[in-house]
């Protein structure tokens, strides 16, 4: 029998202006966490992809235990049980999480569905491997880390062997990462077999056994990761060598751009409010960040601050002007740029071409229309230096369909087009939610450039590393309010986590009122 569960042998696959993979080979053994590491757009969901049935390669042949075999389509995956998740999950929002994991593999008999065996087998399941769920919940209504808890269990609800990731922990919080690293684990230890499609390298270096590299689709190696390190794993993905510390200066605080004042939010899920009698300021030069475990009124208070919903009290003051009614376009006039949290739902429109997603909100501008006809000449001119400069990766440049581009390539047009209207405050929610080390990088850089011209910024992130490292002052977030404000400089994870968790609240526990930037007693800082 041969060593190897799966092998992908010589793959190459083509799109119109692009060979995606390039002769790719990757051998996947019985009970191991395989990582396929590379930058945005290098070809990894490409090659899953073909795994998994939903794309046939120009060339190459996979084989199974051995065997070479052919997959149409996923039905022909899972009967060799290869089960996927996706990136963008693959559920139906109106449908239960019991209707979504059986879709496609209903029992019945005599064309009777037998819903009671499956809800069954589902509890099983979902105890069996700690991914608890309600199996009569919309998943309109459960959260991301939910979400994915229902793609993993359709995997197993179809018994499939050979599991695939792709970016599973993108939309997770650092807790639900955990618990995935540990779920994962113990799949291995069943006999399964993962192939892991990721950007972080602290995540291959704490679950993987082996590494494949690809870079601009060709294949770079494939390393054990017991002998190597997150640096040479950086410099095979991006071909240079990446700094992981984000370089800054003092601040230099100027005017109250943003001043927000008691806002509430209600709540579209309970009675509860989402946002309760929130209040900040964000001066320019200076990076705020809005810190928290999803789930607690981040999401919520962004779509108030940026108007793509209402609020029920408070204020918004947005360069001196009061925004609070405000709609989008005039909040945009005024100064405010967003990269929003979920790219495909406000971020782009995926049946548009780059160039006029690039151009979104400022095709009116007199540099790109004319009497009410737009300058398509213009527009393909200012979307080829975006491309350029952000080194955004497409098979046919600014006339690429959003829809076909990698999701990291995806983040990256947004991030392009936020940050150069030149805003005077930028909102950025996960504005690096599956980019590579490289793009990382380069965001943080844009982000403190933003600061240092004086311009202010309001981060949302759920990335503790990155929580720590980029912002001047941190705002924790926990059941809609503000408990907590910190000097990252002052305060550990460890400290950062227990406010995150609710186990802490500066504003209650304090004995005196607090001063901004400070802690509420001397032996809540830690020295970090």
């Amino acid at each position: 029998m041969s060593e190897y569960v799966i092998e992908m042998l010589n793959i190459t696959k083509e799109f119109p202006g692009i060979k995606a993979n390039d002769d790719i080979t990757l051998q996947l053994k019985q009970g191991e966490v395989h990582a396929l590491l590379g930058e945005n757009g290098a070809g990894k969901s490409t090659l899953m992809s073909v795994l998994f049935g939903l794309y046939q390669p120009e060339s190459g042949i996979i084989k199974k235990n051995g065997e070479e075999v052919k997959i149409h389509n996923p039905n022909d995956a899972n009967a060799l049980n290869i089960g996927m998740v996706h990136q963008h999950f693959k559920l139906v929002e109106v449908f239960t999480v019991l209707d979504n994991i059986i879709l496609g593999a209903e029992p019945n008999t005599f064309g009777f569905l037998r819903k009671a065996e499956a809800r069954k087998k589902v509890l099983e399941l979902s105890e069996r491997y700690g991914l608890h769920v309600d199996p009569d919940a919309l998943i309109e209504d459960i959260s991301v880390g939910m979400q994915q808890r229902v793609e993993i269990l359709k995997m197993l609800y179809r018994d499939n062997e050979i599991l695939i990731f792709d970016e599973p922990t993108a939309v997770l919080t650092p807790q639900e990462i955990d618990e995935l690293m540990e779920i994962m684990r113990n799949f291995t230890k069943e006999g399964k077999s993962i192939l892991f499609i990721t950007h972080k390298l602290n995540e291959i270096m704490a679950v993987a056994d082996r590494c494949t590299v690809l870079r601009k689709g060709k294949l770079m190696g494939t390393v054990e990761i017991k002998n190597t390190t997150k640096e040479e794993l950086s410099r095979m993905m991006v071909g240079r060598d990446v700094q992981f510390e984000v370089e800054k200066g003092e601040e230099h605080l100027g005017d109250v751009v943003l001043d927000v004042k008691n806002v509430t939010v209600p709540s579209k899920l309970h009675a509860n409010n989402a946002v309760k009698d929130v209040s900040f300021q964000v001066r320019a030069g200076e990076i705020v960040c809005l810190a928290g475990i999803e789930g607690n009124g981040q999401t919520q208070f962004v779509h108030a601050l940026t108007g793509l919903d209402k609020m029920s009290a408070g204020t918004i003051t947005l360069c001196g002007h009061d925004i609070t009614k405000a709609k989008i376009r005039t909040r945009s006039k005024l100064g405010m740029s967003h990269i929003p949290e979920d790219r495909h739902k406000h971020g782009l429109v995926l049946d548009y071409s780059l160039e006029e997603n690039l151009v979104l909100q400022r095709y009116w501008e007199p540099q790109f229309q004319s009497a009410g006809f737009i300058n398509s000449y213009a527009v393909r001119k200012y979307a080829e230096k975006l491309i350029e400069q952000y080194d955004i990766r497409s098979g046919q440049g600014p006339v690429t369909t959003a829809r076909s581009m990698s999701g990291g390539n995806q983040q990256k047009a947004i991030v392009a087009r936020e940050i150069d209207k030149d805003p005077e405050l930028l909102v950025a929610v996960q504005p690096t939610r599956g980019l590579d080390v490289g793009a990382i990088e380069y965001i943080h850089k844009q982000l403190v450039a933003q600061r240092d011209a004086g311009r202010a910024v309001l981060l949302v992130s759920l990335e503790l590393e990155e929580v720590m490292s980029v912002p001047d002052r941190i705002l924790v977030m926990y059941e809609g309010e503000i408990v907590g404000e910190f000097n990252p400089k002052q305060v550990t994870v460890q400290e950062l986590g227990l406010y995150m968790a609710g186990a802490k609240n500066m504003y209650r526990d304090a004995e005196k009122p607090l001063e901004s930037n400070s802690v509420s007693t001397e032996d809540e800082v830690i020295e970090g």
